[in-house]
């Protein structure tokens, strides 16, 4: 069929809200038991409900927890690690009551933990003691959540748990060794976040379980430990970040050895609790995920002779290892496969693909494939992205008009965005809109100094790096300069109502549970990033200067680019009062602004009408502001000032 002619932003495209809200799920949290295969669906379609979902030998699902529970913890408030499996029981948090609960085959859900504001995460089984062992965050007295590592009886005794460890700010990734007799876990404290610095530590369990002795065996204030494992025969493994890469080590005859070094990321940082990069073969051989560039690999890697093997697989994405003999489990995707549940023959490298993250098929002619970029940034140095043009087979520009850009600033800030196939990329670039999502400085997956970068400079190398990517393409004649607008959500929110505030650059932006008031995020915040931005912009009350410089709500007056804010109205991580406050200022100094809260959302949208109101919502606004005529009709945004 003929390409028809028609201006950027104004194709029609398959690729509609309607089908991203409600044929498409988030997966994650791999968990085996035996050969059943466990993972985690949220669900837009069920209000976000998170469903454990159960994949037994022979292939038949099943769904583990019945509406209406919801298998999401609030530890940290980002959660992860809601649940576990043992001998074919599941224990999973449940989100209203924060209870744990547990499921047998053929069974209710039954509780056992106490009704009182106590939340769990992060467990593992003590099979040997019939217990949990998990990480409880303690709400019921004033002041400030108190973390420690607990035990918990599977039959539950209404107790809440038995402390293990105590006395520090955080704890993570409790692990059983295969006799028994030790415990492994993770610690840091105020103000380090868990990718800055923390301490492994090794505890002798006593008969009754509790913890007789324990020492450090790696780790510090500026050296970051991630997953540690115990091998089949015994011998603690994990990752360290002490050469500026995360690497893999053991721990043996009282020395930590490097196995693997190279200039690679074996680990993640720890924003939810259960990320699993590496799972033992055998104790001579490891199944491995690392980084480079970006870009994921899958490996073996040999113990004794410290030989890596990669393993070819189709993938540039890649997480939540489990094996299971010569199957390994993942997540997995790339920039023409969207997130799925797979299994990987580790023998031959054959994939089979268990669960896609949506169900619907659509032709290559709408898919624009990520072109991953590097571009000159302030300082001299080189900061990173990926780039998708517009790309739908119906339509083409007419000639000498170039694409609109919209920039996204990921979250974090201390993450990453990846090139895996996203529905809603795509949903902009069929539409004849290009995106540049942007890996600036402070992302991971390009070692600890990348990731430094962000050190006591955030609001300046991530505002700098999404300005100069959208510059180097508009020099590139890639994309319109005088059509470029800029979207972010929580961190990158923050990014977003920077640029638009503090640089002349785009034209129009979006800002999802953004952050405009340091001082004020500094103070409200939850325990978890209570102090993250003593690293970030500097110590406080003491550097009240930085806060205040670096906070958009504080220079409205500079502010005179079009913006719209969208607000979850529970969200305990940036406030409501973040956008509202935003928002008035511009309704009174007469800037184009609209505002749409969610009530029940929290940090994040789970929803499907709201996934969908939103992405209709932000693309309806921009085409206000730069004067293109959507195909589709949507529900019109109430923009005042306009």
């Amino acid at each position: 069929m003929a390409q028809r002619t028609a201006p950027y932003g104004t194709w029609k495209s398959p690729i509609t809200s309607d089908l991203i809200a409600t044929e498409s799920i988030s997966l994650g949290a791999l968990m085996l038991d035996g050969h059943d295969l466990y993972w985690i669906e949220m669900r837009p379609a069920e209000g976000g409900r998170l469903v454990i979902v159960k994949r037994e030998q022979n292939g038949q699902t099943s769904d583990v927890n019945p509406p209406p529970f919801n298998a999401r913890t609030r530890v940290h408030e980002y959660g992860g690690g809601a649940y576990t499996v043992t001998e074919g029981t599941v224990f999973f948090s449940n989100f209203e009551n924060q209870r744990l609960y547990r499921v047998r085959p053929g069974e209710d859900p039954q509780p056992i933990t106490p009704a009182v504001d106590l939340r769990y995460a992060d467990a593992v089984a003590d099979t040997r003691r019939k217990r949990l062992i998990a990480i409880r965050e303690d709400h019921t007295e004033e002041g400030e959540a108190v973390n420690t590592i607990v035990s918990l009886p599977f039959e539950g005794d209404g107790e809440g748990g038995q402390v293990l460890v105590s006395g520090n700010s955080f704890y993570s990734t409790p692990r059983m060794s295969p006799d028994g007799k030790r415990l492994a876990w993770l610690t840091w404290n105020h103000p380090n976040m868990p990718w800055d610095g923390t301490e492994l530590w090794v505890g002798e369990l006593a008969k009754d379980g509790t913890i007789a002795s324990s020492q450090k065996v790696a780790g510090g204030i500026d050296e970051a430990i991630f997953q540690p494992e115990w091998s089949p025969d015994g011998v603690l493994h994990f990752v360290s970040d002490r050469t500026g890469w995360w690497n893999l080590y053991r721990h043996e005859s009282g020395q930590n050895v490097a196995l693997c070094e190279m200039e690679a990321e074996f680990g993640v940082p720890m924003w939810q609790f259960g990320a699993v990069t590496y799972a033992f073969a055998s104790p001579e051989r490891i199944v491995c995920l690392y980084a480079q560039e970006g870009d994921w690999h899958v490996a073996t890697l040999d113990i004794p002779s410290r030989k890596l093997q990669e393993i070819q697989a189709p993938y540039t994405y890649l997480a939540r290892l489990r094996i299971d003999g010569d199957k390994v489990y993942l997540l997995a995707g790339s920039p023409t496969e969207s997130l799925s549940v797979i299994e990987l023959d580790i023998t031959g490298g054959n994939t089979t693909v268990l669960r896609r993250s949506d169900n619907v098929d659509i032709d290559d002619g709408y898919i624009s494939v990520a072109e991953a970029i590097e571009f000159p940034t302030e300082g001299g140095l080189t900061a990173h992205a990926f780039y998708y043009p517009p790309r739908n087979r119906d339509y083409a520009a007419p000639e000498g008009e170039r694409p609109p850009l919209l920039v996204m600033s990921h979250g974090g800030p201390t993450s990453a965005t990846t090139s895996v196939l996203d529905l809603e990329k795509q949903y902009w670039t069929s539409r004849g809109v290009a995106v540049l999502d942007v890996n600036y400085g402070g992302s991971t997956s390009y070692g600890r100094e990348y990731r430094r970068r962000l050190n006591g400079n955030w609001g300046i190398v991530d505002l700098d790096d999404c300005v100069n990517g959208a510059r180097y393409l508009a020099e590139q004649c890639k994309v319109d300069g005088k059509r470029m607008a800029i979207t972010g959500g929580s961190a990158g929110g923050y990014t977003t109502l920077c640029a638009l505030t503090f640089r002349d650059v785009f034209a129009a932006g979006a800002s999802y549970y953004g952050v405009s008031d340091l001082e004020a995020l500094a103070q409200e915040t939850h325990k978890f990033e209570s102090r993250y931005l003593d690293s970030m912009v500097g110590p406080y009350p003491e550097r009240k200067d930085l806060y205040y410089e670096r906070s958009a709500i504080n220079y409205t007056d500079r502010l005179s680019t079009p913006v719209i804010f969208f607000q979850g109205l529970e969200d305990k991580v940036v406030p409501p009062s973040q956008a509202e406050r935003m928002v008035g200022a511009l309704r009174a100094k007469g800037v184009p602004v609209a505002y749409i809260p969610f009530e029940g959302e929290q940090h994040g949208f789970r929803r499907a009408e709201n996934i969908k109101r939103s992405l209709d919502a932000e693309f309806y606004f921009y085409s206000r502001i730069f004067s293109y005529e959507p195909a589709d009709k949507t529900e019109p945004v109430e923009i005042e000032n306009l």
